[in-house]
């Protein structure tokens, strides 16, 4: 029998803890992630026990009559261990429909964690999906580099690359979230009419609390900076969170000089390096000038995946 458990603050330990031991759990899941934007969102996630034991956690929030694994996060879906096999995961979604009945929800979006984030095969909830009639409604293309046999940068690629490393750039972790993200927020604004999704106040924050996580790479010419990565880190997976140049660090390569050291320096040893989605419009249109930027430098797609379950 499978007890269905809502997060309480007492359980953040237990929880934290599961995260660290599981085959495909990543610092976004420990709570003092989840919890920033804790204003934003109704947090519903679950904890699931057999026989007291912990086996399964959901980070998952509430919106209406419908739960997401979880709104506000790239990614999400069960973790769980290695000991973790397919009978049980099928139970495990019993479980859940059976509890969110209960509960009067009336859908379920469901996202898996992409395989490059699994420590060894974790894809038992797919099975789980398929055999609930889950639909999938949306298909974003991220394109990640697979370090150990990467394709070699296109011929425009290593031209624009060798060009700017003629210039004296300077690249280096920075600490200067706010100077960075003022670039992000002006090239979004420009390009898109958009805001960043964190504040430079809040990715400032939370790089405090995972030093080791997320980190800012940026590019100083004359002490000024011309353009940075943030990057999000996790055992296998370093994926770049934000990417931005200046005007002028753009007509001198600045991204080129900084992304060429983190793929073939800083990062090189790490499995995958991700360049995140080139999708809009859930999935549905593909930002192909965009996208072939991230694949002249090797990349090749990864999907991330959203799953609907209708409960009624």
């Amino acid at each position: 029998m499978i007890n269905v458990t809502r997060y309480k603050d007492e359980n953040e330990s237990l929880w934290d803890r599961f995260v660290t031991e599981s085959k495909n759990g990543i610092f976004l899941f420990y709570r003092n992630y989840m919890e920033y934007h804790s204003d934003r969102f109704i947090d519903h996630s679950l904890l699931f026990f057999d026989r007291n034991r912990l086996i399964a956690l959901l980070p998952a929030n509430s919106k209406g009559s419908t739960l997401l694994s979880h709104g506000g996060l790239t990614l999400g879906g069960f973790i769980f261990s290695e000991k973790m096999k397919t009978p049980l995961m099928l139970k495990l979604f019993n479980a859940l429909i059976e509890y969110l009945r209960d509960q009067k929800f009336k859908k379920l979006i469901y996202k898996p964690i992409p395989h490059i984030y699994h420590s060894v095969p974790a894809e038992e909830d797919l099975y789980a999906l398929f055999l609930n009639n889950a639909k999938i409604y949306r298909r974003d293309v991220s394109s990640t580099i697979f370090q150990e046999k990467r394709p070699t940068y296109s011929k425009g690629r290593i031209w624009s690359v060798r060009k700017a490393k003629k210039g004296a750039l300077e690249v280096s972790r920075s600490f200067d979230f706010k100077t960075f993200m003022g670039i992000e927020e002006e090239n979004l604004l420009k390009k898109y009419g958009v805001k960043p999704t964190h504040t430079s106040e809040e990715i400032e924050m939370l790089a405090q609390r995972f030093p080791e996580n997320i980190k800012l790479f940026t590019v100083i010419k004359e002490d000024t900076m011309l353009g940075g990565v943030i990057i999000y880190e996790s055992q296998y997976v370093a994926h770049t969170q934000y990417i931005a140049a200046t005007d002028q660090g753009k007509e001198i390569g600045a991204l080129d000089v900084i992304l060429d050291y983190l793929i073939n320096e800083h990062y090189a040893k790490k499995k995958y390096f991700d360049f995140g989605i080139s999708t809009e419009d859930d999935g549905k249109f593909l930002n192909t000038s965009l996208i072939q930027n991230k694949e002249s430098y090797g990349a090749r797609a990864t999907v991330y995946d959203f799953y609907q379950i209708d409960l009624k």
